[in-house]
């Protein structure tokens, strides 16, 4: 295939990729009535008020995204050396593919693309553990958060109470052993007959040690209490009543349900918002209230920088191999 053809095929996917990604943020925008409702609550807030609260909650958005590619170059560091700019041009790349894949599954091929060709193989089981101690962190306050919850407002049997804890407990501790043992992990998924054929790829775990790993899961839980703290603003904002420990526990829940749920990021507001409201009841009848601040940081986390995000598609590279 001649230089000129290449160019060609590579600006017709960067295209393609753009559009499929405005489409996709058209469609959610448009079709969010929660966004809309948002702004017909804050006309009875403060305006001083609502614009500072709104603009730490944008600052945090590109904290949290910061520290995600701070994350995303660390990981990286063994198989390419990469600035601090490359590794966050990558990851909102990464987001914009995200927008209208399954499960977000497009971000790891957004994100990849900026290492050099022989090395995105290994780039995607790198940015795995970063997924991975993302999911675990979420996980394992989850569960604490759930137990908490069961406790304070659904009163189960003692037994049945302490069974769940028991699980709970076992289940935290499983994530945990998995993920500052994930070359253990790896060497068993390598003894699955259909997956030996990836033994190269799984090898690049093994090179990351538990002082490693205890880095990247600084970096999960580091975002994790990031973006915790823009829902409690927002909620906070609109419903000032409400004290901080069981807003937090509440979103705690509602990020462990959610990372259980299949997704695609145009609907993924929707789940949120059921999930939301469905836990926030308990201590709320602001209903409306919780569904707009869920929507409201969906659109600041994940449609604003998929769209800032658009503009680095173009600088992928699918066919140069010297990159």
């Amino acid at each position: 295939m001649t230089q000129s053809a290449k160019k060609i095929i590579s600006y017709c996917i960067k295209a393609v990729i753009i559009a499929l990604a405005y489409g996709f943020i058209y469609r959610s925008i448009t079709n969010k009535s929660e966004l809309i409702k948002f702004k017909g609550l804050l006309s009875a807030i403060n305006q001083t008020q609502v614009y500072t609260t709104m603009s730490i909650v944008f600052v945090l958005m590109l904290v949290n995204w910061l520290i995600e590619a701070s994350k995303w170059k660390y990981l990286t560091r063994q198989l390419h050396k990469m600035s601090l700019w490359r590794s966050t041009e990558a990851v909102f790349c990464g987001l914009t593919w995200a927008i209208f894949t399954p499960n977000r599954l497009g971000e790891y091929g957004g994100r990849v693309l900026f290492l050099p060709p022989r090395k995105r193989g290994y780039g995607v089981f790198t940015m795995g553990i970063g997924s991975f101690g993302q999911n675990v962190t979420t996980n394992v306050v989850g569960v604490i958060a759930i137990n908490w919850f069961l406790y304070s407002y659904i009163h189960l049997n003692i037994w049945l109470l302490a069974l769940f804890t028991i699980v709970s407990v076992a289940f935290a501790v499983f994530m945990l052993t998995c993920y500052f043992n994930i070359r253990w992990l790896f060497s068993w998924l390598n003894k699955i007959k259909f997956l030996h054929k990836y033994e190269r790829f799984f090898s690049v775990v093994s090179r990351y040690q538990t002082t490693d790993l205890i880095r990247v899961m600084l970096f999960c839980v580091t975002r994790f209490a990031v973006f915790s703290f823009q829902y409690y603003l927002v909620i906070h904002m609109l419903i000032p009543g409400l004290p901080l420990f069981p807003v937090l526990m509440m979103v705690f829940n509602m990020f462990f349900i959610q990372s259980a749920l299949p997704t695609l990021d145009l609907i993924d507001v929707g789940l949120r918002g059921i999930t939301a409201s469905t836990f926030f009841a308990f201590i709320t009848n602001q209903h409306l209230a919780v569904i707009a601040a869920v929507s409201s940081i969906w659109f600041i986390n994940l449609i604003i920088p998929a769209i800032l995000g658009s503009v680095f598609v173009l600088k992928i590279n699918f066919f140069d191999r010297n990159s």
